[in-house]
């Protein structure tokens, strides 16, 4: 019990937030690298499709272009600044590490796996770059899972979890609306990037003994 109330928080999180979420990638992983099907891929996008119309196209193509080009990225950019600019030096490390590891590991896993993005109709918004795991959903959920445990300690989280869970959803549906994506590169989008942010956590705050915006003793 001792050991538990010591160390739960770090437990916790490194079963929930990288453990799980490892597993689950390398289940997803190892079905695209086998070039298996995966059963639930293609009804999930003919379901998103079944829902287009134009005042849609024009939401999710938004939101999307918010997902990545247009909203991710520039904030990923600015939270770094800010935190630099604030001598909040370990979390900007945590930031950069975190937003920009996550963008390299996307890219060299898109080039491993190689998979083709889907055809089953021709999309409003066309890629043509490799499709595992979506860039969209790596870079929207890393950017939550920084954001969420940076303000964790903080009377913020309630508010940047009820904003950033709902936003990187709708970045991950987008991309099934717009058809450029299939389910698993979204799911697999959010679990390696939920396991690499919470293992910078865990390094560079010394396995959860340290809390952001505390000094360390």
């Amino acid at each position: 019990m001792a050991l538990l109330r010591r160390h739960g928080w770090s437990l916790v999180l490194a079963f929930a937030g990288l453990l799980l979420p490892l597993w689950a990638f390398a289940e997803l992983a190892d079905e695209i690298h086998a070039q298996e099907a995966i059963v639930f891929d293609v009804p999930v996008l003919e379901y998103a499709h079944g829902l287009s119309r134009a005042s849609l196209d024009f939401a999710f193509a938004l939101i999307s272009k918010l997902g990545y080009q247009w909203g991710v990225v520039p904030f990923d950019i600015v939270l770094v600044l800010a935190l630099t600019a604030l001598r909040r030096f370990r979390e900007a490390s945590f930031a950069a590490l975190a937003l920009g590891g996550s963008g390299l590991l996307n890219i060299a896993a898109k080039q491993f796996f190689a998979r083709e993005r889907p055809s089953l109709w021709e999309s409003i918004a066309p890629e043509h770059n490799y499709s595992f795991p979506s860039g969209h959903a790596m870079g929207s959920m890393t950017l939550a899972a920084v954001l969420i445990l940076l303000c964790w300690p903080t009377r913020w989280r309630w508010a940047v979890i009820g904003l950033m869970v709902p936003f990187t959803l709708l970045v991950g549906f987008s991309r099934l609306y717009l058809g450029v994506h299939y389910p698993s590169d979204i799911l697999a989008g959010w679990a390696v990037a939920t396991a690499w942010v919470v293992a910078v956590y865990l390094l560079l705050y010394r396995g959860g003994s340290l809390h952001p915006w505390r000094k360390s003793v």
